[in-house]
């Protein structure tokens, strides 16, 4: 029996063998048989269970291993070797698998961070260098005395600022007319007839007082037009509010339950404590000139407030404000206003390549100053307006850079108007039974007449430039939603900003610039 063990040896020590886990376990082979033949039993060694010998061969070139010691601690850590070993191997046979290029749209890829900064980088570099050539050509032009006389002609006489403080009549009309109709010694026609008279004066005599004065400048009545025409917006919202609290009001008092003109209730807000107020406990002063210096356009009755005031924040915007402000100045004299001089003499010779040529020449500093206006305008004064009056809806813009369709962007980058429109004027007249493309078409033709307002008046020349170029936004809109997608759609955005606005700007230009100068030319 022992010389059978002896023949038989050598082949089933050629065979890989394994332990079986277990304090007293017995050696497995490779193919699941255990030790059965001719009643031969399994080695026992009950002192020595985690030093028993177990034969390991290899099998390449037939060469019996003479290890006969091995270890339990080996024993445990060889399938571990022999697997890395396994994996190496494998590693050095397939180092290919199905994958897409990083730029293919396919790969999921999206982190292009070095993409942004290459872009940045070389942004900085071509805008130096039209620095540079600009400083060389024509040197510095920059003069803050300048900036003076484009908003004062004398400076004796301040008719835009004084222009300003007269709006003030405009709001306390707006404030009485509620509180007449709060207390019902009006009627709501005689109360909507008087904001209607009050809201039309509001555009039509700042408009009448930057038309016949010869001492208000361009710039001045940009200003004064601007500041009238957000006082409409407010006070159009003021007046609806209002008008939506009564019609509350009213209906609560038809159910024979508590008036809606509650008593204040004191809210804590952090550090701060705020009033909660009703109506008609709202038309107060105070109020009405928190709405007014507030950076909305919408009114309601509570609006949310911040619990305290950043002061680290409120000067960091303070001085964004500064340093853009300046920024914005002297790039308009040093960089734009040279090449808008140049881009006359095309205009009037209609020297189409030429045109062309200046055209993608204002493009550059034309849009880089309306991106820097963007951030001092939308971020930094609005933000800095915010944090003093602890207003607390901070959303001014949204991912307008993002677009990928035209009414995406309007919709996105000024919040304030854009609210206001959907609150004022979309809503109702979608309410009203208005059809959904014509309600867009409305806003777009609303948004166009104040755009060609705040800039024919005060330029006091109608070209109707900037109100076709915002109506040309409606078939933008349908082409870009209709044929574009992705990345092409926000592409054909960006180039309608970069180029659309130059055109505009050379237009009205070109046109005063001949009315005032052409003569003596």
């Amino acid at each position: 029996m022992s010389d059978r063990a002896e023949i038989r040896g050598p082949a089933s020590r050629r065979r890989r063998t394994t332990t079986i886990s277990g304090g007293g376990g017995g050696v497995k082979q490779a193919n699941g048989s255990k030790w059965h033949d001719a009643g031969e039993k399994p080695p026992q060694c009950p002192g020595k269970a985690k030093s028993d010998v177990v034969s390991r061969h290899a099998s390449h070139n037939g060469n019996v291993d003479r290890e006969m010691g091995m270890s339990g601690q080996q024993l445990r850590n060889s399938p571990k070797k022999q697997k890395s070993a396994v994996e190496d191997i494998a590693e050095r046979l397939s180092c290919h698998v199905l994958q897409e290029s990083l730029l293919s749209s396919a790969s999921g890829y999206s982190n292009y961070r070095g993409i942004l900064n290459w872009c940045v980088v070389m942004l900085v570099l071509s805008n130096a260098r039209l620095f540079l050539e600009n400083i060389i050509k024509y040197g510095i032009l920059v003069d803050p005395i300048q900036v003076v006389s484009l908003f004062l002609k004398d400076p004796y006489s301040w008719p835009a600022a004084c222009l300003v403080i007269v709006s003030n009549v405009f709001i306390l009309a707006a404030l009485y007319t509620e509180r007449r109709l709060a207390v019902g010694t009006i009627s709501e026609t005689t109360g909507l007839i008087l904001h209607f008279f009050n809201l039309t004066a509001l555009l039509i005599f700042p408009s009448a007082v930057v038309l016949t004065l010869t001492s208000i400048t361009p710039v001045g009545g940009v200003l004064s037009l601007g500041i009238y025409t957000v006082l409409f917006l407010k006070l159009y919202s003021y007046q609806d509010t209002n008008r939506w609290c009564r019609e509350i009001r009213q209906a609560k008092a038809k159910r024979l339950t508590r008036s809606y003109s509650c008593p204040s209730v004191a809210l804590a807000n952090g550090s701060a404590v705020h009033t909660h107020v009703s109506y008609p406990g709202n038309l107060t002063h105070r109020d009405m000139y928190y709405f007014v210096f507030a950076p909305t356009l919408c009114y309601q009755l509570n609006f949310p407030r911040s619990p305290r005031i950043r002061k680290r924040f409120l000067i960091r915007r303070l001085f964004e404000m500064l340093f853009f402000m300046q920024l914005l100045v002297g790039l308009i004299q040093q960089w734009m206003v040279p090449t808008v001089q140049n881009s006359m003499k095309p205009f009037q010779e209609m020297d189409f390549s030429r045109m062309v040529e200046r055209l993608l020449k204002l493009a550059v500093p034309n849009h880089l100053i309306w991106l820097i206006f963007f951030y001092w305008f939308f971020h930094s004064s609005m933000n800095f307006m915010a944090e003093l009056l602890q207003f607390g809806d901070r959303e001014f813009y949204r991912d307008w850079w993002n677009s990928e369709s035209v009414t995406y962007f309007w919709a996105n980058w000024n919040i304030p108007v854009h609210k206001w429109c959907l609150r004022h004027f979309y809503k109702p007249m979608l309410k009203r039974g208005v059809n959904k493309f014509l309600a867009q078409t409305a806003v777009f033709l609303v948004s166009a007449f104040f755009h060609e307002y705040l800039v024919s008046v005060p330029l006091k020349m109608f070209r109707l430039w900037a109100f076709m170029g915002m109506m040309a936004q409606v078939p933008l809109a349908w082409f870009v939603g209709r044929f574009l997608n992705g990345n092409y759609g926000n592409a054909a955005v960006w180039i309608s900003l970069i180029i659309g606005q130059p055109i505009a700007v050379l237009m009205y230009v070109h046109d005063y610039y001949i009315i005032h100068y052409g003569s003596t030319t």
